[in-house]
């Protein structure tokens, strides 16, 4: 399981949140790439890149701290918030991005997002499924869709997606513990694109597909001893935010859990 840290990025610094509420921002450090070096010297090989002024603008605002971050960096990143337009995309991509995340115009334009899938690749394009009481919310979480998160995974299971990174909103920044429930419940009714069944006889070929889902939990961390749960049930990762920034996983805890695993 990989060991993502997440930057979240308001007016250029390292914030975090409690439930997306904006009113509840706590800056953590004014230069972003200091953390993101203390991340790299711990041996840390990944980074949730999030621009926040871009998820409520709904347009890319902070490429600038991507662009830094990535080019002083070995960090493989992934970028999220206001990727709405192939403008968007293409700045974060030019700005050192490895993958984007889409959440927001998955709902809400689903037809460019599915362009985007078959352009960049299921590798580069990773589907943010983050959800309030069940329901997928969009536009940084200030907005709440009719679509149901199992359903909405499923669906872009068909489209070609891998990698899905799901946040139960509830739990995210509350220093509560993850939402082993709802991953369960994805892990197990996404294992298997739907109609993978029906369009082969092959087991192994069966086998496979019933493996293609890249679950990225995040949301909720709280203790390290959280994190072999997690990756017993079968994520791919798992997002850290607050708990690092509130010392209560430690980077020498994430660098020794790098080595054993």
């Amino acid at each position: 399981m990989r060991i993502i840290p997440a930057i979240d990025i308001i007016d250029g610094k390292c914030v975090r949140l409690s439930k997306g509420d904006y009113n509840t921002k706590k800056i953590y450090n004014e230069n972003p790439l200091d953390v993101a070096k203390e991340f790299e010297q711990a041996g840390i090989e990944y980074l949730h890149l999030v621009d926040l002024d871009g998820a409520k603008a709904s347009k890319i605002i902070n490429y600038k701290v991507l662009e830094l971050i990535a080019s002083k960096t070995s960090l493989k990143i992934d970028f999220g918030g206001g990727i709405k337009a192939d403008e968007d995309i293409t700045i974060a991509f030019n700005s050192g991005a490895n993958q984007i995340t889409g959440g927001s115009i998955a709902v809400k334009n689903p037809e460019l997002f599915e362009k985007w899938i078959a352009q960049y690749g299921s590798n580069t394009i990773i589907l943010g499924a983050d959800a309030n009481n069940g329901k997928i919310a969009t536009n940084g979480w200030l907005e709440e869709s009719e679509q149901e998160i199992i359903p909405f995974i499923q669906n872009y299971q068909e489209k070609g997606i891998e990698y899905v990174i799901s946040t139960d909103i509830a739990k995210d920044g509350m220093l509560s513990g993850p939402s082993f429930q709802l991953y369960a419940d994805i892990l197990k009714e996404c294992r298997m694109s739907v109609g993978a069944e029906s369009r082969t006889n092959d087991l192994s070929t069966a086998f496979e597909e019933k493996r293609s889902l890249k679950l990225i939990a995040s949301g909720g961390i709280s203790a390290f001893d959280e994190l072999p749960k997690l990756a017993e049930m079968g994520c791919e990762g798992v997002i850290i935010g607050k708990a690092i920034y509130e010392n209560r996983i430690s980077l020498k805890q994430l660098e020794q859990f790098i080595i054993n695993n």
